[in-house]
C-alpha cells in the first residue's frame, strides 16, 4: 500500500465481509492506489457511517466501494449521502447465495445510483478495477498502471491447454 492520502474508501457492513472485501484492497494495493477500509454498518452504526461518508470527499476520497449482504443496505445508504461514485459488492450469503443482496443493490430508486458488481470475490476485484478506471480518467499515472495490469492479465492467458 502507498503512503499517499487514500483515493478509494472501502466499506463493509460487518467484519464477516472482510474475506471478500480484502480482494478489493489487494487489487488496489497491487495497482498502487491508496485506499482505506472500514467496517460501518448502515443499521448498527448509522451516525458513524453518515459522518464518514459526508466527510469522504473533503478528505480527498474519489470513489467509495461498499460491500454488504442480507438486506445490503450499506451501498444505497452511502450513495444517498454523497455525490461520489459508489460501487456495490453483494456478499455471498447462506440465504439465497447472495441473490437477495444483489437485487437490493441493483433496485435502487432513481437518482441514487449504485454501480453494482458481481456477488462475492469477483465483484470485489472488479469493483477495485472499476474504481481504478474511474480514477484513470483524470490521472495518467493511474491510467498507465491500469494499462500495465490489463496487458499482464492478457499475456498470462495461455494459447494452448496444459
Amino acid at each position: 500500500m502507498t503512503t499517499e492520502a487514500p483515493l478509494v474508501g472501502i466499506l463493509m457492513g460487518s467484519q464477516s465481509d472482510w474475506d471478500t472485501m480484502k480482494n478489493a484492497v489487494d487489487t488496489l494495493n497491487k495497482l498502487g492506489i491508496a485506499n482505506e477500509a472500514n467496517v460501518l454498518s448502515a443499521h448498527r452504526n448509522a451516525d458513524r457511517l453518515t459522518e464518514y461518508v459526508k466527510g469522504a470527499k473533503g478528505r480527498g476520497l474519489k470513489v467509495l466501494i461498499a460491500g454488504a449482504g442480507m438486506a445490503a443496505a450499506l451501498p444505497g445508504a452511502v450513495a444517498a449521502l454523497t455525490p461520489l461514485p459508489v460501487l456495490g459488492i453483494p456478499m455471498e450469503t447462506r440465504v439465497m447465495g447472495g441473490i437477495d443482496s444483489l437485487l437490493s443493490m441493483v433496485q435502487m430508486p432513481r437518482g441514487i445510483p449504485v454501480g453494482t458488481l458481481a456477488i462475492g470475490n469477483s465483484g470485489a476485484v472488479n469493483a477495485a478495477l472499476m474504481a481504478v478506471a474511474i480514477l484513470a480518467l483524470s490521472d495518467e499515472k493511474i491510467a498507465a498502471a491500469l494499462d500495465k495490469f490489463r496487458a499482464e492479465q492478457s499475456a498470462a492467458v495461455t494459447k494452448l491447454p496444459a
